[in-house]
C-alpha cells in the first residue's frame, strides 16, 4: 500500500501555475459579476427584479493536476431569521425542518452573501488571484433558503460545489413543540447544563457533538482525497451553513474546548459567521480574521483567546505552548521528576496502604 500524502497549504503548491478548474455544481449560482455588484447595493430590489437563481448547469473548464490542499478558510454561518425566531408558536404546527425564513431573513441572507464574498476575496494578490467556495448546508428549509440567497453574491465560476449534509442539522428538540411545555423544559436545561441535557424525544448537545465529530472526519477525507476536485492554484473557502448550537459544537470539537468552556459560549446571531483562517504555521484560528473584542463578546475566556492568537502565528504542537489546557485537568503537576516528587509518591503510597 502506498503512503497517503498529507494535504498541503495553497502557498506550498504552484505559485506560478495559471491553469484553472471548476466542476459542475448541484446548486446553481448563475448571476454575472455586474449583477452581483447591483445586488450588493440593493439586495431587496435585486431579489424583486431577478427572482430565484437559474437552474442551468455549468461544465468543467481546463484541467489541472489535482492533489490535496488545505482550504484557506473554513467559515461557519448560522441561518437567517426564521419564523421560529420571531414566534415560538410556529413550532407547534410546523415541523422544525420546515420552518421558513421571514422577509427580513431573506434580506439578511443576501447582505450576508455580499459580506461573505468580501471576506473570501479580500486577500488575493497577483500571486494568488483566484479563489473558490464550496458549500455544506443543513437540510432544513431555513438553511437551504439562506444558501439560496447567499448564492446571489457569487458567479457560477466561483462555486465548485454544494453538498447537503444531514449531520450539521439543528439539535433535535422533539416533534411538534408545545410552547408552554418547551419554556419549562428550557428552564430545566439551564439548571441541568446545556451540553448534557437531552430534550424529551430529542437530543442533547452531546448527541450533536457525536454527529458533528463524524462529519469532521468526512470533511477531512474530502480534503485528503480531494473529493472536492479543488484546483490547488485557487484559494479554497469551505462555507458551512448550519445552526447556532451545531456551529458552537463544531468549534468545540475542532479546538478541543472543554464542556465548561462550551457552556460559556454565546450563540451566533442570524446570518453571523465565524471565520477559521489558516495561520502562517498551518493551524486554523479565529484570531486571524476576528478581533480580540469579538472573541470576548462570543464568550471565549482569556486562555482560549491566547490559544487562538498562538494558532494564528505559530506552528504545530500547540499543547506544548498552552499549559492551561493540561493544568485544567489536574490540581497540580510537578515540572520535573525530582526527589521531592518521589517523597510525595511514597507519602501517598503509605496512606493507601494504611487505609487498606
Amino acid at each position: 500500500m502506498g503512503v497517503r500524502k498529507k494535504p498541503i497549504t495553497q502557498n506550498q503548491f504552484c505559485r506560478d501555475q495559471n491553469n484553472q478548474s471548476t466542476t459542475a455544481t448541484p446548486f446553481t449560482f448563475a448571476h454575472s459579476e455586474s449583477e452581483i455588484q447591483e445586488s450588493e447595493k440593493s439586495p431587496i430590489r435585486f431579489r424583486k427584479m431577478h427572482g430565484r437563481p437559474s437552474s442551468s448547469s455549468s461544465t468543467s473548464s481546463s484541467s489541472c493536476s489535482l492533489q490535496p490542499c488545505l482550504p484557506k478558510r473554513i467559515i461557519l454561518m448560522r441561518h437567517a431569521e426564521s419564523q421560529g425566531n420571531l414566534d415560538m408558536a410556529a413550532y407547534t404546527t410546523t415541523p422544525d425542518n420546515k420552518i421558513p425564513l421571514t422577509e427580513q431573513g431573506l434580506a439578511q441572507a443576501q447582505l450576508a452573501g455580499a459580506q461573505l464574498r468580501r471576506v473570501v476575496s479580500a486577500d488575493n494578490d497577483s500571486n494568488h488571484p483566484e479563489w473558490r467556495v464550496y458549500f455544506y448546508v443543513s437540510p432544513y428549509e431555513r438553511t437551504r433558503s439562506t444558501l439560496s440567497q447567499i448564492g446571489r453574491s457569487f458567479s457560477r465560476t466561483r462555486v465548485i460545489g454544494v453538498r447537503e449534509e444531514c449531520r450539521i442539522r439543528e439539535q433535535d428538540f422533539g416533534n411538534f413543540q408545545v410552547e408552554e411545555r418547551m419554556k419549562a423544559i428550557k428552564q430545566t436545561r439551564e439548571k441541568f447544563g446545556r451540553f448534557f441535557y437531552r430534550f424529551p424525544e430529542g437530543e442533547s448537545a452531546a448527541d450533536v457533538y457525536d454527529r458533528v465529530s463524524s462529519f469532521l472526519e468526512s470533511l477531512w477525507r474530502d480534503i485528503d482525497m480531494n473529493r472536492l476536485r479543488h484546483n490547488p492554484c485557487h484559494d479554497l473557502n469551505l462555507v458551512i451553513i448550519s445552526h447556532g448550537l451545531t456551529s458552537r459544537v463544531f468549534l468545540m470539537k475542532w479546538f478541543k474546548w472543554t464542556v465548561e468552556q462550551f457552556e460559556h459560549l454565546n450563540n451566533f446571531g442570524n446570518c453571523e459567521f465565524r471565520v477559521m483562517q489558516l495561520g502562517a504555521g498551518g493551524e486554523y484560528s479565529l484570531a486571524v480574521h476576528h478581533t480580540e473584542e469579538e472573541l470576548i463578546e462570543w464568550g471565549l475566556s482569556p486562555e482560549m483567546i491566547a490559544d487562538q492568537k498562538w494558532r494564528a502565528h505559530s506552528g504545530k504542537g500547540w499543547t506544548d505552548r498552552c499549559p492551561w489546557f493540561i493544568d485544567s485537568f489536574f490540581d497540580k503537576l510537578a515540572d520535573s521528576d525530582d526527589t521531592d516528587n518521589d517523597d510525595v509518591w511514597h507519602e501517598t503510597n503509605d496512606k493507601v496502604q494504611q487505609s487498606n
